[in-house]
């Protein structure tokens, strides 16, 4: 099983959502789990009316071999259980805003994951972005992590997703959705 964390010290930032999307465009074609460690529970929310993978809260998932990838959100801020879920993961998604905050609160995140010489499987992913504006090439320059190449754009559909189980309706979403999935699948197999 291919363990995928997705964190960020800031509220707001799309975890969550990006989760969501990432686990059901590889479902597709696999067994896909996600751990809602998040105790908002917006994902549990989600177990009735989701049938395409499981949604849980049952921390023992983290050593099954049902499943072929694991997705796990995380609350919005550094928990006691980070450090132990970033060792278990093979992939460290930071999906962040193109902000001058985001920049600023990203810096404890990324810190944790040094502190546990995870960096080489962090990947940063600027989420919710407004396309082709200077901030978000500022933004770029000021993370000292990788960054994915691919930009998930501020689209209408990303939201409105968990209602209508995907983005799959939007072409446009779909491909940057699927380009993303490519980005973390490269970097499981790295």
């Amino acid at each position: 099983m291919k363990t995928i964390l997705l964190t960020h010290q800031k509220g707001g930032v799309g975890k969550t959502t990006l989760c969501f999307n990432l686990a059901m465009n590889l479902a597709k074609e696999a067994k896909v789990c996600v751990l809602d460690t998040d105790y908002q529970g917006s994902l549990i929310n989600l177990k009735e009316v989701i049938s395409d993978f499981e949604i849980t809260t049952d921390v023992s998932v983290l050593n099954s071999d049902k499943y072929d990838f694991l997705f796990i959100d995380t609350p919005p801020y550094l928990s006691d259980q980070l450090p132990g879920l970033i060792q278990k993961s093979d992939v460290i998604i930071v999906p962040t805003k193109a902000g001058v905050l985001d920049v600023m609160a990203i810096q404890s995140t990324i810190s944790l994951i040094e502190q546990n010489n995870a960096l080489d499987k962090a990947l940063v992913v600027l989420n919710m972005i407004k396309p082709n504006t200077t901030l978000t090439n500022e933004v770029k320059s000021q993370i000292k992590v990788t960054i994915a190449n691919t930009m998930i754009n501020d689209l209408v559909v990303f939201t409105r997703s968990v209602l209508t189980s995907g983005v799959q309706q939007s072409k446009k979403a779909q491909r940057l959705l699927d380009k993303l999935t490519k980005e973390v699948l490269v970097k499981l197999i790295n």
